[in-house]
């Protein structure tokens, strides 16, 4: 005489796959949400610690701060500009070397120029060398915060306001350093180029 398997037991045994279905579908939807944060986990830690030589960006009330302990010390700020290999562009800083006051703000212009024929939209990736300078350079204001749109032929004048914070005089991995270099290289975005150009300075 046939048997009847024990209907208790199928049913624990289906609320345990469904009980590791769930976990796992729940891990991988974990990871694909780690997957996308950490790309901005990371560029937040660059801009925290400087990491790579990334930059910080800084308020007009930052600024004034460190301009109240200016020593008058100064150091040399060299800039660098190039183009990624896809990008129709010529860009350029419009001089290679500044000396400027630790702790005050100033000023440096780069200039781009659209050498294709249809409207290109670009943006900057940056950093400065050596890498330990990075938590200690600070932009108030840069073209590199947005992405840039030229015409066919246009060529603007693009301004980076900074200042180098005078943190750097304390600081041991600064010691002995007399120049710091900030290189900017600009790639052409997946956006539309058919976006309205940039304004000409």
């Amino acid at each position: 005489m046939a048997t009847t398997p024990p209907i208790r037991h199928d049913r624990d045994t289906a609320r345990r796959n469904l009980r590791v279905g769930l976990l796992a579908f729940m891990g991988a939807v974990g990871m694909l949400g780690l997957g996308y944060a950490a790309v901005p986990l990371y560029e937040m830690f660059c801009r925290v610690t400087g990491f790579g030589g990334t930059t910080q960006v800084a308020s007009e009330a930052d600024a004034a701060q460190a301009a109240t302990m200016v020593t008058g010390q100064t150091i040399s700020v060299r800039f660098d500009g190039s183009t990624a290999s896809h990008m129709p562009w010529t860009f350029r800083p419009s001089q290679a070397t500044d000396t400027v006051t630790i702790g005050q703000r100033d000023i440096a212009t780069y200039i781009a120029r659209n050498e294709s024929s249809k409207p290109i939209t670009g943006t900057a990736t940056f950093n400065v060398t050596p890498e330990q300078a990075g938590k200690h350079f600070n932009k108030i204001q840069c073209f590199c915060f947005t992405e840039q749109t030229l015409a066919p032929g246009q060529e603007v004048t693009m301004p980076v306001l900074y200042y180098v914070d005078p943190a750097m005089l304390e600081d041991p991995d600064m010691q002995g350093v007399e120049q710091i270099t900030l290189s900017y290289t600009f790639h052409r975005t997946s956006g539309p180029d058919t976006a309205a150009p940039a304004r000409t300075n």
